[in-house]
């Protein structure tokens, strides 16, 4: 296994295929219908859900490297999890390697993966250019500066690898996660009316582990690395929607409200 790991940082705790590889994915409405039947099963049957959409993101990543695979890649997962998406990226032929910031996620599926590590996002405890491809589902708006840790998957990033960045957005119909639809009326109030529903806290807590993100911000800060020459941006588009429907991510407000997740697609230079 390649070692990635930072020299600055002591302590690092501090439509889906069925090809494997993942050629002829495309966004068509049959698969952005069997995504959503599959999400509205994510908080009793989560092996269902992520397995489904962990094979959905090996066509959908792949669709944007040279050749539509991920044969041979070195790929870092930000936000690991239990591991549903490390069977399906190195069924691709990935190196998979990934980095979550809680042991207990980690050990979701009873065990821990080689190649996993405890770690911040906002700072990854991984050298500067030495990954292929530096991927993150749905974690972005769990981090309480959600493009500082964009920028260190940008810095992983070997120039012409990939980085690929999936976030709920907060405005939209989950993202308030499960204290949604309250959400909209405001990320603490829904969290103390949670508490007060179910006699327990969230598994997301507004303002410790879960928090506003935005379409806006992401944009901003895509648009900021292609100024700045750092990067080209591959997509940038509803991460659940058909390929027509990308306009909405050019709709200011509207884009917040009935995109659900934006995903950013960048080709380091």
């Amino acid at each position: 296994m390649p070692n990635l790991l930072d020299p600055r940082i002591d302590d690092p705790s501090d439509d889906s295929s069925d090809d494997p590889i993942g050629g002829g994915w495309s966004a068509t409405l049959r698969r952005s219908v069997r995504l959503f039947n599959d999400f509205r099963v994510e908080q009793t049957d989560p092996a269902r859900f992520y397995t489904a959409l962990a094979a959905d993101s090996v066509g959908q990543l792949a669709h944007y490297t040279a050749g539509e695979t991920l044969r041979d890649t070195v790929l870092l997962d930000v936000g690991g999890g239990p591991g549903y998406f490390r069977d399906a990226f190195m069924k691709a032929g990935a190196t998979y390697l990934a980095l979550d910031a809680d042991a207990g996620e980690m050990q979701g599926a009873g065990i821990v993966a080689e190649g996993s590590m405890l770690g911040d996002g906002m700072r990854l405890p991984v050298r500067t250019g030495s990954v292929d491809a530096c991927y993150s589902s749905n974690v972005l708006e769990h981090v309480p500066v959600p493009m500082a840790m964009a920028d260190e998957m940008l810095r992983v990033t070997k120039p012409g690898g990939v980085v690929f960045c999936s976030y709920t957005l907060w405005w939209g119909p989950w993202g308030g996660h499960e204290t949604s639809p309250w959400h909209l009326l405001g990320g603490r109030f829904a969290r103390r009316r949670y508490r007060r529903k179910h006699g327990h806290e969230p598994k997301n807590k507004y303002g410790e582990s879960m928090y506003a993100a935005t379409a806006a911000a992401g944009l901003r800060w895509a648009r900021a690395q292609r100024k700045a020459g750092n990067a080209e941006i591959l997509a940038a588009v509803p991460r659940y929607h058909p390929a027509w429907a990308a306009w909405l991510m050019r709709v200011p407000v509207v884009r917040e409200v009935l995109s659900w997740n934006l995903l950013l697609v960048l080709r380091k230079t």
